[in-house]
Order: structure tokens, then C-alpha cells, then sequence
């Protein structure tokens, strides 16, 4: 299990290529007051490419999403989050 607090609009890696080990659930939880944050979250490795499992995916103000029975496999492929906003915030939870 590992716990982020993600803010900002620069993509940023969860984890890196080689980590080791598998994601099999993923909880985004939208931290700011006012605004829904918009989430996309890929996997890339290089020579191969960049693969969606969220893309433009809105979660309204105070609200979570949680995403159940995945294999995200970080041996392969590194795990990248980008939010919309300069003051976007979000907590992920992955197990």
C-alpha cells in the first residue's frame, strides 16, 4: 500500500519503471474546496509508449473515486498522474 498527496498540474510519477510489484486498486480523493479536479493517469515506458486508464476523468468538490479489480503492473511501465489545476489537490491510495 502507498499513500500520495498530489497537488499541482505537472505530471508527476507514483511509481517509477522497476519498482516491482502490481496495483490492484487505486482510491483518488478530491482535497480542494471548491473546484472538481480533473485526473489523468497512465502508464508510459520508453520505445513502447504512454496508455491511459483515466483520461480528462472528473471528481467533483470533497468527492473520491475508486477504481477496483486492476492489474497495473510497475515492473514494465512507470505510473504518472497530471491534475488540470495549479491548485488542484488530490490524496491516492493504492493497494
Amino acid at each position: 500500500m502507498a499513500q500520495f498527496n498530489i497537488s499541482g498540474a505537472l505530471t508527476q510519477k507514483l511509481f517509477a519503471e522497476g519498482d516491482g510489484g502490481t496495483i490492484s486498486s487505486i482510491w483518488f480523493c478530491n482535497r480542494h474546496a471548491s473546484d472538481a479536479v480533473t485526473i489523468d493517469l497512465y502508464i508510459e515506458k520508453k520505445l513502447t509508449g504512454r496508455f491511459y486508464y483515466l483520461k480528462n476523468q472528473s471528481v467533483s468538490v470533497k468527492n473520491f473515486l475508486q477504481i477496483e479489480n486492476i492489474n497495473i503492473n510497475v515492473n514494465d511501465f512507470g505510473l504518472y498522474i497530471k491534475l488540470n489545476n495549479s491548485d488542484s489537490e488530490v490524496d491516492i491510495i493504492t493497494q
